[in-house]
């Protein structure tokens, strides 16, 4: 007797299937359950313990209206615009120089690749003290002779989110890099061989022919680096706490402030499900691409 192959279907790859369940279910219960119960709570006005007095939109009119947060927004918009523009920038620089077929490739790949390894609180407390003006840079530049030299961007609310830069690009730039460097080993050799009969400068082959061919890459850099732009909290703890004053205060720090330290729930969550909507912002856009383009397509 035969067997009907649509029967069969769904006990394909069953035990794969059955190891699956328990993520599946931890996404739908911690993630997704998670998610629903702040947006929830972020219309009620919850304070040191949850409860379900709804007020509508109050505390979103008290998030937009509180002169922190939208310092936060401020310094993260900088902060991110630079991130992004100087970590790409520089991480497909530094792939296209790898892609030359250096000698000890591995090696530099390996030491460039290193700071990533590091969880940003280790990066910030080195920095802090890298930066620091009586350990770090401008101690060993004045001990060079130049005592006139001045270098403490973190003391300077004008200059702590471009300190905070330098950190954050030396931490991810060598995982940009290697992305990059694997999108750049797929392009297919024949293409360079065209472009070396054809006469046209290297500079241009890269310019217009290998970076649209890599979009997809670019696309998926963007949305990891944007992603963790706006989750960024350890970073800005272990470097700067927030200081000077509120001069690198991060949208994340308000969460915490409000949630754990002035025990206001609401306002807590209503900033969280802000932080959510910013991340769905980014990744929509870059699911549709990916996704939804192609079967357009």
């Amino acid at each position: 007797m035969a067997t009907n192959p649509r029967r069969m279907r769904p006990f394909r790859n069953l035990y794969a299937k059955i190891a699956a369940l328990p993520m599946i279910l931890t996404t739908l219960v911690v993630f997704v359950g998670g998610t629903l119960w702040t947006v929830t709570y972020s219309f009620t006005d919850s304070k040191l313990l949850p409860r379900t007095n709804f007020v509508g939109l109050d505390q979103y009119e008290r998030l937009w209206s509180n002169s922190l947060w939208l310092t936060s927004i401020q310094n993260l918009m900088i902060f991110g615009v630079l991130s992004l523009v100087l970590t790409i920038g520089l991480g497909f620089l530094l792939a296209v120089l790898m892609d030359q077929k250096i000698r000890y490739e591995d090696t530099f790949r390996t030491i460039m690749l290193y700071p990533f390894a590091l969880s940003f609180i280790v990066t910030g407390l080195v920095w802090q003290w890298v930066l620091n003006p009586d350990l770090g840079i401008q101690h060993f530049v004045r001990g060079l002779g130049f005592t006139g030299f001045e270098f403490d961007p973190l003391s300077n609310p004008d200059t702590v989110l471009y300190g905070l830069l330098i950190a954050g690009l030396w931490q991810g730039t060598g995982f940009v890099m290697c992305i990059m460097l694997a999108g750049l080993r797929g392009i297919d050799e024949d293409i360079w061989k065209a472009a070396r009969v054809d006469g046209i400068p290297r500079w241009k082959t890269y310019v217009f022919v290998v970076i649209p061919m890599m979009r997809p890459v670019f696309i998926t850099v963007l949305v990891i680096v944007a992603s963790g732009i706006i989750k960024l909290y350890d970073l800005v703890v272990a470097q700067t706490s927030g200081g000077p004053g509120t001069a690198s205060q991060v949208p994340a720090m308000y969460v915490y402030r409000y949630m754990f330290t002035a025990q206001n729930l609401g306002q807590g969550f209503a900033a969280s499900t802000m932080m959510l909507l910013s991340v769905l912002i980014v990744l929509i856009p870059w699911a549709y691409l990916e996704f939804g383009g192609k079967k357009h397509g």
